[in-house]
C-alpha cells in the first residue's frame, strides 16, 4: 500500500491549493465561507489533513461498507457547525451547497494526484465512492446539528412565552415583570389585548388557534387551550378574527389593556360557560357584544336567588303553566307591552296573550305595572330560560 502513502503525502501538499479553489468558487454565492476560508486557512488545512488520511484509511478497504461517524472528534465539530449556522441565521442549504462545490474540488485533485501514481482502477473506484460517502455523511451531522440547535431554540423560546403568558394572566404582572418578561421572549407588548378560549378537545378549534400568527401567546391549561390576541381591536383585527376562529368554538375575551388581561380571561371564562349552556350560540362569540347576558349570569346562584324571589307569584302554579306563563311574560318584558308582537314571538293567538297578561296581573298584581319591578324581572327573565330551580 505504499502508493497509498504517497497518495496521503501529495493530496495533503495540495491542501491550500483545494482549499483556495474552493474559496475563490465560493466568493460570489457563499462570500461568508470565502472569508471564513481566508481567515482560517491554517486551522482549515490541518483539519483536512485528517480527512485526507481518514479518505485512505477507508479507500484500503472497499469491500467494508463505510463506516458512520458514530460518535467521534468528526461528528461533533460538524454537528457544532451546522449549529452555527442555526445560530447565526443563515440557511443550512447555503452549507450544504458548499460542501458540495468542496467535494467536487477535492475530487478532482483527488483523482489527478491517484493517476500521477497510477493507482489501480479498483481502488481509484473505492477513492471516487469514498469522498463523495464522507462529504454525505459530515453533511448529514451539519445538518442534524442545525435541526438539532433549531429545536432547542424553539423550545426555549416556546418555554419564554408560556413564562411571559403565565404572567400577563397572574395578579402579579407588575410592569417591570412584564417588560423584562417580554424582552426575553422576543415579543412586543400591544397597547391592547385579548384572551381567546377554546376547549381542549376541540380538534378543529386547536387547529384553527395554531395557525393564527405569530403575535399570538398560546398556553395550555387543564381543558383549555389559552391565547393571548394583541390588539384585537385594531383596523380589521376583529373581522380577521371572527374568519380565523369560524368554527373552533372559540370565545373572545375583552379587550382590555395588557396589565388587565386577568379580567379578560375572567370574562371569558363566564363567556365560555354560557356557551357551553347553550345561552350564547355565535361562532366565534365576541364578550363585549354580550356584557349583558355576562353580567346578568356571572354568578348563577345570585341569579336564581333572584328568580325565585322575582317569580315567587308562580310558585302556586304546575309545571307547565309555570312555564307557558314565564315565556309570556319574558316575551311581553322584551316587547314593552306590545301584545301583537308577543304573539307573533310566540305564535299564539293575540286572545291568548291576553289571557296569559291576566292570569299574570292577578298572581303579580299591582306590581307589574311598577318600572322597577319590571325592571327587575327583565333581569331575571331576559337572558336565558329560568333555573331548574326557578
Amino acid at each position: 500500500m505504499a502508493r497509498l502513502g504517497e497518495l496521503e503525502t501529495k493530496v495533503s501538499r495540495r491542501l491550500p491549493a483545494i482549499l483556495n479553489e474552493v474559496r475563490d468558487l465560493l466568493v460570489e454565492q457563499h462570500p461568508d465561507y470565502a472569508a471564513f476560508l481566508t481567515e482560517e486557512l491554517a486551522e482549515v488545512v490541518t483539519a483536512s489533513a485528517g480527512f485526507v488520511r481518514r479518505l485512505i484509511s477507508v479507500a484500503e478497504s472497499p469491500e467494508n461498507e463505510l463506516p458512520g461517524l458514530g460518535s467521534g472528534v468528526e461528528q461533533v465539530v460538524f454537528e457544532e457547525i451546522g449549529r452555527t449556522q442555526y445560530r447565526q441565521g443563515r440557511r443550512v442549504t447555503s452549507l450544504l451547497a458548499a460542501y458540495r462545490v468542496g467535494a467536487r474540488v477535492a475530487w478532482r485533485h483527488v483523482s489527478e494526484a491517484a493517476l500521477e501514481l497510477d493507482v489501480p482502477a479498483e481502488l481509484f473506484a473505492s477513492l471516487a465512492t469514498t469522498v463523495f460517502a464522507l462529504v454525505d455523511q459530515l453533511s448529514e451531522s451539519s445538518l442534524q446539528g442545525y435541526l438539532q440547535e433549531q429545536s432547542d431554540a424553539v423550545r426555549a423560546r416556546e418555554s419564554l412565552r408560556d413564562e411571559l403568558s403565565e404572567l400577563l394572566l397572574s395578579d402579579r404582572a407588575d410592569q417591570a415583570a412584564v417588560r423584562s418578561a417580554a424582552v426575553r421572549a422576543d415579543w412586543r407588548i400591544p397597547k391592547s389585548a385579548a384572551v381567546v378560549l377554546v376547549e381542549g378537545d376541540n380538534e378543529l378549534g386547536r387547529e384553527l388557534v395554531s395557525r393564527l400568527d405569530d403575535t399570538c401567546l398560546r398556553l395550555r391549561r387543564p381543558g383549555l387551550l389559552v391565547t393571548i390576541v394583541p390588539d384585537p381591536a385594531g383596523p380589521g383585527r376583529r373581522a380577521w378574527l371572527a374568519r380565523a376562529l369560524r368554527g373552533a368554538g372559540a370565545v373572545v375575551g375583552a379587550s382590555v389593556p395588557v396589565d388587565r388581561l386577568p379580567a379578560s380571561l375572567r370574562i371569558a371564562e363566564v363567556t365560555a360557560r354560557l356557551r357551553r349552556d347553550h345561552l350564547l350560540s355565535d361562532d366565534p362569540v365576541f364578550a363585549d357584544e354580550h356584557l349583558d347576558a355576562i353580567i346578568v349570569h356571572r354568578d348563577d346562584r345570585l341569579l336564581d336567588v333572584l328568580r325565585r324571589r322575582c317569580l315567587a307569584p308562580l310558585d302556586e302554579l304546575n309545571d307547565s303553566a309555570r312555564e307557558r306563563l314565564s315565556t309570556t311574560l319574558t316575551s311581553w318584558l322584551l316587547h314593552l307591552g306590545d301584545r301583537k308582537a308577543v304573539a307573533e314571538d310566540l305564535h299564539i293567538h293575540p286572545q291568548t296573550v291576553s289571557y296569559r297578561l291576566g292570569r299574570l296581573h292577578t298572581l303579580f298584581g299591582p306590581q307589574l305595572d311598577d318600572p322597577a319591578t319590571r325592571a327587575t324581572l327583565m333581569l331575571a327573565l331576559a337572558w336565558g330560560p329560568p333555573g331548574s330551580d326557578s
